[in-house]
């Protein structure tokens, strides 16, 4: 894997984008038959498709280039974000890695589609998605991850940290002062919510931490799907990681864009967690009591997944230079957790 001392301005990359493929696609001579596709899903990074158009090409050899957003170095372990990308190509679970730059990497392309609310519960689909998940539960973590606290715990009061006192927008300040509460309250909630999700006993697995739909791709030539953009990877509370996967098919978007009745009800929660627990626990009877007890855990880890999102938009909003309404998708997800707390922590 190449590590490249090179920067890429976010508004004005192609110079430099040319210099990187250069080095990773020696064979891409010709500028002129370079094609550069900006993607515009994401809501941290900028990702730039690269691919070569001459006949004799391969358009799968496409080359993805993703450049960080502004300040989430602050939100983002980098090294750690690269050696769970080898890891997990290396056990089949990861698109590879081909090269870093200063301030972003290259990475293989996957062909296929990115989920949205309707597929994601098309039956192989879903059942693809929760066998995946299972097998990635089932890496086994190194000494090192071994003696980490969960990263629901360390990222969360890391974000709580990083919320800024004082926003540099006085009208996004005020804005936040009216919708949500202080720091302090918000890091007294979420003591008391990790309190009561300590005693759920959710096992600490290698968790990818950030499944929203965008990040799964279904490949339907060979029937099958893959997990990228391991940014938040690390081990985790394997109930945090289907909770929040369950707590992202209403989508991502403004308040008014988000649908929290696309919340997957508990008949399709509990055909879910079957066939993932039939994976995890391969060659084992699972029974209905364990399913249902999974089903308690996932749901209640959703409120934290809803918390720290919630907490990730606060950083964002004073930070990030994509234009998203990060206020709003905070406070949507804030008052989701409010919604659901009592019913999900007394299930």
């Amino acid at each position: 894997m190449e590590e490249l001392q090179i920067s890429v301005d976010e508004n004005n990359y192609e110079i430099a984008i040319k210099k990187i493929l250069k080095t990773i696609r020696p064979n891409w001579k010709d500028d002129d038959k370079l094609k550069l596709k900006t993607f515009t899903d994401g809501i941290t990074n900028k990702l730039i498709g690269c691919f070569y158009s001459d006949i004799q090409s391969n358009f799968n050899d496409t080359v993805l280039i993703r450049i960080y957003g502004n300040k989430t170095d602050l939100l983002i372990d980098r090294n750690a974000e690269k050696f769970n990308i080898k890891l997990l190509h290396k056990n089949g679970l990861a698109p590879e890695l081909y090269a870093t730059f200063l301030n972003g990497i290259c990475y293989e392309y996957v062909p296929g589609i990115t989920l949205n609310s309707k597929s994601v519960y098309e039956p192989k689909i879903w059942r693809l998605v929760a066998t995946h998940m299972a097998h990635m539960h089932k890496l086994p973590l190194n000494s090192e991850q071994a003696k980490k606290e969960p990263m629901l715990k360390t990222k969360t009061l890391q974000f709580l940290n990083l919320i800024p006192k004082k926003f540099s927008d006085a009208k996004m300040n005020e804005r936040v002062a009216n919708i949500f509460p202080s720091v302090s309250k918000l890091r007294e909630e979420f003591d008391s919510l990790y309190d009561a999700l300590q005693r759920t006993n959710s096992p600490v697995l290698f968790c990818h931490n950030d499944l929203l739909l965008g990040n799964v791709i279904y490949t339907e030539e060979i029937n099958k799907v893959t997990f990228i953009d391991y940014e938040y990877a690390e081990p985790n509370h394997q109930a945090f990681d289907i909770g929040n996967h369950f707590a992202e098919f209403p989508g991502i978007g403004s308040n008014s864009s988000i649908d929290y009745e696309k919340y997957p009800p508990r008949e399709f929660q509990l055909q879910w967690l079957r066939v993932y627990l039939e994976e995890y626990h391969k060659n084992s009877t699972i029974s209905d009591e364990s399913v249902e007890e999974l089903y308690k855990q996932v749901n209640k880890f959703a409120l934290a997944s809803h918390f720290l999102w919630t907490c990730w938009s606060l950083i964002q909003a004073e930070h990030s230079t994509i234009d998203f309404d990060f206020i709003a998708f905070g406070a949507s997800r804030y008052n989701e957790y409010l919604a659901k707390k009592d019913v999900f922590l007394n299930l």
